[in-house]
């Protein structure tokens, strides 16, 4: 087959890398003309790394990652630890992967890169896709400049404002979720003693909480703080904010969050909003996976992990189903449920994060500081569903 996929993001370029691996053709259509430094970090949990072991690209994903030595969760005002679960040796011996820590364009560099040595010209840069048109041999992907490319299958994984979603089920209307994210980059470097612990670090808080962790082997510190607010920003993942609102939201906060709030060159700002499950995910000769059909709170760190899934599963259902319609549907019914949980388990720590009180945070985080303290094997199983789920191993009924 020839497989379009529109978006060059990681689900796509995963995805393109999983159907090349299995024997069709890919073209993928990516609006942006260069892969920039927009993103910053993402946390890829030993779920996903398994997908990439088995398209052969762990070594390039590897290159330019971190690992944590553990997943903390401290008090934003003073720093007190809550939880610790190991990481590192411990990761791979109870989930079967590495747990790593990546800049999101390290990452979609390492991945256009193996596509390229595999195809070359498979990735077409400044191709925006606005629309396609189907009938019964073949698909046609419809760019901004007016061109047309026509193929097999067309992949919609353009993303949380997808084009494709939009023809296919119409447009949507976002709820806002009250959450506004801080996100900002700096080289520990400059941090000096108020870097961040070499951790994927939650700091919880009144109607606040913060993500600290590094990236490209240590050298840069990755932020991302969230706050309640009641006005509702513009839903935009390049727009920024004023130091001093940031410095204002995290006051008296720990002088690891402040510090990185202090010495960005840039601040983000991303209003998050949250969406309706869609009813189908296919149209003919057309699919959605990741945002584009499950857009993800990053309260459980699994947006791009679920993505990447989500590609592995749907190009082994394509090649291995007799028909389209056939693979289609089983990817919906497989992925859908799975999708939904960690959905659902993002929206739960919006909450869990955010206690405020001091009765509240007693009933909340007491019981998990002793579970991490007397039943330790219980407090670090709390994640197994994520990380030990393999879709490269289990079967088409189950991945």
């Amino acid at each position: 087959m020839h497989v379009l996929i529109s978006g060059g993001g990681i689900g796509g370029l995963t995805a393109a890398l999983a159907f090349q691996k299995l024997g069709h053709r890919v073209t993928v259509l990516e609006q942006a003309h260069v892969f920039e430094e927009i993103g910053a970090g993402l946390q890829i949990s030993p779920n996903g790394m398994r997908v990439f072991e088995a398209l052969g690209v762990t070594a390039r994903v590897e290159k330019d990652a971190f690992r944590p030595r553990s997943q903390e969760l401290r008090f934003g005002k003073g720093g007190g630890r809550i939880l610790t679960i190991p990481l590192r040796e411990a990761s791979y011996a109870r989930w079967g992967g590495e747990y790593l820590h990546v800049h999101r364009a390290d990452l979609a560099g390492a991945l256009a890169g193996a596509l390229r040595d595999r195809q070359a010209g498979a990735v077409q840069l400044g191709h925006r896709v606005v629309s396609y048109s189907q009938d019964d041999a073949q698909v046609s992907a419809h760019l901004d400049t007016g061109e047309t490319i026509s193929g097999d299958l067309l992949v919609g994984a353009d993303g949380i404002h997808s084009a494709i979603r939009s023809q296919m089920t119409g447009p949507d209307t976002p709820r806002y979720t009250g959450h506004v994210a801080w996100r900002a980059v700096v080289p520990v470097s400059e941090l000096g003693e108020h870097a961040p612990p070499e951790s994927a670090c939650v700091w919880v808080g009144s109607r606040r909480h913060a993500v600290t962790y590094r990236l490209r082997r240590g050298s840069l510190a990755n932020l991302v703080a969230v706050v309640e607010t009641r006005k509702a920003p513009a839903e935009s993942w390049t727009a920024t904010g004023e130091r001093a609102q940031a410095l204002r939201d995290f006051r008296r906060w720990s002088p690891v969050v402040r510090t990185i709030l202090e010495k960005a060159v840039t601040l983000n700002r991303w209003a998050l909003y949250d969406r309706m499950p869609l009813e189908t995910w296919s149209d003919g000769r057309v699919v959605l996976l990741g945002d584009a059909c499950h857009p993800m709170l990053p309260f459980l760190a699994q947006g791009a992990v679920m993505a990447i899934e989500d590609a592995y599963v749907l190009a082994r259902l394509v090649t291995r189903k007799e028909t389209l319609g056939a693979a289609l549907s089983a990817y919906e019914a497989v992925r859908k449920p799975r999708t939904s949980r960690v959905q659902a388990g993002a929206r739960r720590n919006a909450s869990l994060f955010h206690r405020g009180d001091p009765i509240s945070q007693l009933a909340t985080y007491g019981p998990i500081w002793l579970a991490g303290h007397l039943l330790p094997a219980l407090a670090h199983g709390q994640y197994d569903w994520i990380y030990a789920h393999d879709v490269t191993e289990m079967p088409d009924t189950a991945a």
